[in-house]
């Protein structure tokens, strides 16, 4: 059995999307022949914009997790500041800033490149160095993002030169649909253009969740760095979806149940008025259903189309019952922001909006990754 040390930065306590990449990947490899090795932050040092503790019974137990220490400013900050000054992806309140929070996107944009976790970095490369000098590792896997975890792999490669990196991107780097938020100077830009080309052209193989994603570092790169890179998309486990049980509904209004956070961004304006539409021509009682952070000016939107009363805002809830709100729906929605690269975005839940046979209806590019999944799985449409 081959030996893979597999580096991540989200690992459970942490929750949301990140997670679960890393996470079914680890519980998965056994089955195919490789033992992984997680190193991973300790979440005493972390900063964690999602827990989800519930995550943590799906760790193998045979499997050694090593945690490091970390230097983190946005923890820091949280505390200074209040957490809601720190930035985060997703930027479910980007639209309401004020000027501390947009003072905070700056320095995280021209200070902390590529990212504010870079501090991970050297804890975590001295960490690896002693397992790959004392142990049989096959390969090193390097799941970002954070980006800057990445940064591990280079330092890694010029001290071990055969040592086999495979950095795995689950997002796109310097033109991820956000980073437009973080108001990043030219020599910031310069510097993270900079780590993601060695990244591309160092690491022994790319895996990427799309082939939007793909053809973009191809165009960036040229076909030399393109033939190293490879997609494998994201996934659902099937052992979370037998035996689901929806969560309990009341009432017989058809639900449509949009799952995760939504931002401004997202323009879900037309998404109401097209339920307020058919709300007034059927004769079918509604109930749209938010689980997740979502923005102010997403429910503003709803109060603006009439349709606030049919719907129900629930929080961040734990993964297990995430899938149960999925299945206890009759529509799923999901909704790609508008923004630069949105025919790259592939959210992980689609893959669980399938598994759970909810048919989906899709807001956003109609030719991009994810209205490709959906048209190939007869899973639902996808809408501009």
């Amino acid at each position: 059995m081959r030996t893979v040390l597999y580096i991540t930065y989200y690992w459970p306590p942490s929750g949301g999307a990140g997670v679960q990449r890393s996470l079914k990947n680890v519980k998965l490899l056994p089955a195919h022949g490789v033992r992984p090795i997680v190193l991973t932050v300790d979440p005493r040092w972390a900063s964690y914009p999602v827990l989800d503790p519930s995550l943590e019974h799906d760790v193998p137990t045979d499997v050694r997790v090593i945690r490091t220490r970390s230097f983190e400013p946005l923890r820091w900050l949280a505390a200074i500041l209040g957490a809601r000054s720190v930035p985060h992806a997703g930027f479910a309140d980007a639209d309401r800033a004020g000027p501390l929070q947009k003072a905070m996107r700056w320095v995280r944009g021209n200070w902390m490149v590529p990212d504010a976790r870079r501090g991970w970095v050297h804890h975590a490369y001295k960490a690896a160095a002693r397992v790959i000098a004392n142990e049989p590792i096959d390969a090193v896997v390097i799941s970002s993002p954070p980006h800057s975890s990445q940064l591990i792999g280079l330092r890694l490669k010029e001290r071990f030169p055969r040592l086999r990196w495979i950095a795995d991107l689950r997002d796109p780097w310097t033109d991820i649909y956000y980073m437009d938020e973080f108001m990043r100077g030219p020599r910031a830009a310069r510097l993270d253009a900079r780590w993601e080309s060695r990244t591309l052209h160092r690491a022994d193989a790319v895996v990427v969740t799309g082939p939007a994603t793909r053809s973009a570092f191809v165009a960036r790169y040229g076909p030399d760095v393109g033939r190293r890179i490879h997609v494998i998309t994201n996934g659902y486990d099937a052992g979370d979806i037998e035996g689901l049980v929806p969560a309990q509904r009341s009432g017989n209004a058809f639900r449509i149940t949009y799952v995760g956070t939504m931002a401004a961004s997202y323009a879900p304006g037309t998404f109401f008025n097209a339920l307020a539409a058919a709300r007034a021509r059927l004769d079918v009682p509604l109930e749209v259903r938010f689980v997740g952070t979502v923005a102010d000016e997403v429910r503003q939107a709803a109060r603006a189309a009439g349709i606030d009363d049919r719907c129900t805002w629930a929080p961040v809830v734990p993964h297990g019952e995430a899938l149960r709100e999925m299945a206890a729906a009759d529509l799923l929605v999901l909704v790609i922001p508008e923004a630069r690269g949105a025919e790259r975005i592939v959210p992980g839940k689609l893959f669980e909006y399938i598994a759970v046979g909810r048919p989906v209806l899709g807001i956003g590019p109609a030719a991009s990754d994810a209205a490709m999944i959906l048209r190939e799985c007869g899973a639902g449409r996808m809408f501009e």
